[in-house]
């Protein structure tokens, strides 16, 4: 056979090979070399980008492949989940299993905060302070950081087994977000897929941006929230699939406040750059808008009815889809390349922190023990970097794993407030009683933290109002985990009480009062702390109106106090489940007394039901309390039917229960609820200075409304007590 002979009979083999390939795909050859270049192009919307997914299902089932897929926002949510080989069905999963309202909030339950961060907490308005730094004072870049938002990314798209980055994908993909200083696109072809999906969904002014070296990024809807363009140039593709899911321009009705303006701005900017993106489609290019009337950008709890709208939008377009269609055995080769198996959970060899400008790394070391020659466990591994944000030291912290050629290294990555660490604090306070004078306070700190490697940290201000205080405190920890401390404080202040008698105010008084503590202490875990130290105060009592019924004049006394504050509640100040427990005693060897109090409280929710109770103690194992320190009871949810201290003595007993029901619900992004409930209430003081006659229990009834907003709680109440009277009660603000 000559050489001419054997070429062509090798030619013919290969042919008969690659014919029988392609009829093993379920297409003819024809089709197979005609199969046109597929750009996905989904859109931004919020929520109600979880129309995407109803859209890739109907693509599945009608087997038809892609060659690349761009996305913004939301759209880039789920391009990037796409992209990074997870299905329709997991993707359905994991938002199932997402708890959104939890994730627009940046801190963990207060359980898991330190004891400083939640004395911080309940003094000042949380998120509310401002940096001071050289160039002068500055605020927060948004109501979020965005943390529990970039972890849910990062379980997503399984960061677990290495940090995900767009080039290495097996399916060509482009993020899109804006460049908020230039006011440029900015599309990520290259670099961390979740930092990318994080940076695409970064809705200013409720986000944080991401900072990407000079660039500080934001949502990218409002420069391309449909990025047909990047289809067309990432994979010259022939034919765009484009999912607009936007949201409409509000009605005149709709428009209102500023909060409505700035979104209908917004609204406004998307919509035209849409509008020229759309304008770019081709008569072969492929539009799907679903129908999502009454979906709002934040309904992400309505993420199934969502989907599946997205499915019966696709759905209507299967007879156009149908062209792009291949056999079962290609379209299964496809989706076999772009999902890339994932084997066991890989091991940690090695747990590494990243550079720290400030803050001492075994303050973060602290909450990453026993992760070296283990399974990457997810689960702990979210909860112990939502306690390290939790520290109150960090704009984000981000993990990533690195395979090394002998072993995996953890990284976690603390980044450091940019605006710290000095800080300007506020709070704000009012009470109000019906027919008795209200309370209002503003508070105003100086907070220097870092003072030193081990983090000492000093805190000044001053509080205005009825009640005026100034203050300075020093806390020093004594290790770089900041398990031991000394507290020392300065403060003074004064307050107004009034003397009754049988419901009838007969005396105002105020005192003025300085107190210095020189205490030490131990952080028990996330407990709470103890502290031991010596108290020293002075106290002024002067009558201001009404009858003389108090002794006037200065009185010094000073001793040692012992004190224990844990508190495993989920919120600062309205939970709906955890403990605390609060115990002290000071005794005084100049006035030969001793002082000892506790408090125990709990709750538990079912639903939207939440019960909780108190029990309270306080009196004078030795001795007998002197008129200048003693007990009482009285005031909201204290005796509610009783005015502020109302009843004064020597020993105070008291107990509660209360059933409180969630009737609402703040926007995404807005801590807090709103709730109604009901008090039972028993009390009794021994030994009593005021209210003489009021011998025995005395029983107390309290409804009221109100929740746990930014401010601090907001509550209306009305109390009745029997041998009392009906308090009317209105509380605003940090106490």
């Amino acid at each position: 056979m000559n050489e001419s002979a054997s070429a062509r009979s090798l030619l013919g083999r290969v042919l008969l090979i690659g014919l029988a390939a392609l009829l093993a795909f379920g297409a003819t050859p024809a089709a197979a070399a005609e199969r046109p270049r597929v750009g996905l192009v989904l859109g931004g919307g919020g929520a109600r980008g979880a129309a995407h997914i109803g859209v890739l299902e109907v693509l599945r089932e009608q087997r038809i492949p892609v060659d690349c897929v761009a996305g913004t926002s939301m759209g880039g949510l789920v391009s990037g989940a796409f992209a990074a080989g997870l299905s329709p069905d997991e993707m359905k999963t994991a938002l199932a299993e997402a708890n959104w309202r939890d994730m627009f909030k940046d801190n963990p339950d207060t359980s898991n905060l330190n004891s400083r961060k939640k004395y911080l907490s309940r003094r000042f308005v949380p998120g509310a302070e401002m940096g001071v730094t050289e160039d002068g004072v500055e605020s927060l870049s948004g109501v979020l950081d965005g943390q529990k938002i970039k972890l849910f990314f990062n379980r997503l798209v399984h960061s677990e087994y290495g940090d995900p980055q767009i080039e290495r994908l097996r399916l060509p993909l482009s993020i899109v977000s804006t460049d908020l200083v230039t006011g440029n696109k900015v599309a990520f072809r290259s670099g961390s897929l979740t930092k990318a999906m994080r940076a695409s969904m970064s809705v200013p002014g409720l986000m944080a941006p991401v900072k990407d070296d000079s660039r500080l990024l934001v949502d990218g809807g409002l420069v391309d929230n449909v990025p047909i363009d990047e289809v067309r140039e990432l994979c010259r593709a022939d034919v765009v699939i484009a999912v607009n899911v936007g949201s409409p321009l509000l009605k005149p009705e709709e428009i209102g406040g500023v909060l409505s303006v700035s979104a209908q701005m917004v609204n406004i900017l998307t919509e035209q750059n849409v509008t020229r993106s759309l304008a770019t489609l081709r008569p072969r290019d492929i539009y799907i808008k679903p129908d999502l009337d009454g979906i709002t950008a934040a309904d992400f709890e309505r993420y199934a009815e969502t989907a599946e709208r997205g499915r019966v939008a696709a759905a209507a377009m299967i007879p156009r889809l149908r062209a792009l269609s291949v056999g079962e055995r290609q379209y299964q080769d496809w989706w076999a390349h772009v999902a890339a198996p994932r084997g066991a959970p890989p091991t940690v060899g090695a747990v590494e922190i990243a550079e720290l400008h400030r803050v001492n790394p075994a303050y973060v070391q602290r909450h990453l023990q026993g992760y070296s020659g283990a399974p990457l466990d997810l689960a702990r591994l979210e909860g112990d970097v939502g306690r390290i944000y939790g520290d109150g030291e960090y704009q984000n912290v981000d993990y990533s794993l690195l395979p090394t050629r002998d072993k995996n290294i953890l990284r976690v990555t603390p980044l450091e407030k940019q605006f710290g660490p000095d800080y300007l604090r506020f709070g704000v306070h009012l009470n109000s009683l019906m027919g008795e004078e209200s309370v209002y306070n503003l508070r105003v700190a100086y907070d220097k933290t870092w003072l030193n490697s081990f983090g000492g940290e000093w805190l000044g201000g001053v509080q205005i109002g009825n009640e005026p205080k100034v203050f300075t405190e020093f806390y020093q920890p004594l290790d770089a985990a900041q398990r031991y401390f000394i507290d020392t404080r300065l403060v003074y202040q004064r307050e107004q009480f009034g003397l009754y008698q049988n419901n009838d105010k007969l005396a105002d008084y105020k005192a003025d009062e300085l107190r210095v503590d020189l205490l030490a202490g131990i952080n028990v875990g996330l407990l709470g702390p103890v502290r031991f130290g010596w108290v020293d105060r002075r106290r002024e009592a002067s009558l201001d109106t009404g009858s003389p019924l108090l002794p006037e004049g200065d009185k010094r006394f000073g001793g040692w106090m012992a004190e224990l504050d844990f508190d495993q509640f989920d919120r600062l100040y309205l939970p709906t489940q955890g403990w605390s427990a609060k115990a002290s005693y000071f005794e005084s060897p100049g006035e030969d007394y001793g002082k000892a109090t506790a408090d125990l409280r709990a709750a538990q929710h079912s639903g939207d039901y939440v019960l909780s109770g108190r029990v309270y103690a306080a009196g004078s194992p030795k001795g007998r309390l002197p008129n200048f320190d003693p007990v009482a009871l009285g005031g909201f949810l204290n005796l509610s039917g009783f005015a502020p201290d109302q009843i004064i003595g020597d020993a105070a007993y008291y107990g509660s229960v209360r059933l409180e029901k969630i009737v609402g619900q703040f926007p995404l992004g807005i801590r807090g609820d709103l709730r109604v409930g009901a008090a039972l209430e028993a009390g009794k003081v021994d030994g009593r200075f005021t209210e003489t006659e009021l011998d025995g229990w005395q029983s107390s009834f309290a409804v009221y409304a109100g929740g746990e907003t930014p401010l601090g709680p907001v509550l209306f109440g009305i109390g009745y007590a029997p041998n009392g009277s009906t308090n009317v009660y209105l509380s605003i603000g940090t106490p």
